[in-house]
């Protein structure tokens, strides 16, 4: 599993990159997005049973509607969520943050980074240097 990361300043535009990203590496394989929420966090809808689950201990709470399933794991370790997504057959694991890792990084604006690959890059930039990214 090829591990993406974008890290940039706030408002610079990695949400829309990935955005953009995904669809393009959906054509290579599967794909799953990480996201460091960073100072806020998200908020499981109060009363629900999966939320009443979590709540209560249980290590993994799973909603599933006609559309989706909703996962909340008791885990907010980085390594422990690649593995999740690894054994679950995902090729290509986007991270949207987590500055201080030490991944090869895409830059988005002009945060300093010792272990940044691409700054500012196309779509296409991305998918011609996947070499550049680390397989875990």
């Amino acid at each position: 599993m090829k591990i993406i990361q974008v890290s940039g300043r706030a408002n610079t535009g990695k949400t829309t990159f990935i955005r953009n990203l995904i669809p393009e590496l959906k054509h290579l394989g599967r794909v799953g997005v990480i996201k460091h929420l960073g100072d806020h966090e998200f908020a499981l809808d109060a009363g629900k049973d999966t939320t009443v689950f979590f709540e209560g201990g249980a290590d993994i709470s799973v909603g599933i509607d006609a559309q989706k399933t909703v996962i909340a794991l008791h885990s907010n370790n980085l390594d422990t969520l690649l593995s999740y997504l690894k054994t679950s057959g995902i090729d290509f694991a986007v991270i949207e943050g987590f500055k201080a890792r030490s991944f090869p990084k895409i830059i988005i604006g002009d945060l300093p980074s010792e272990t940044c690959v691409l700054r500012n890059p196309s779509v296409n930039d991305v998918l011609a240097s996947l070499s550049l990214f680390e397989d875990y």
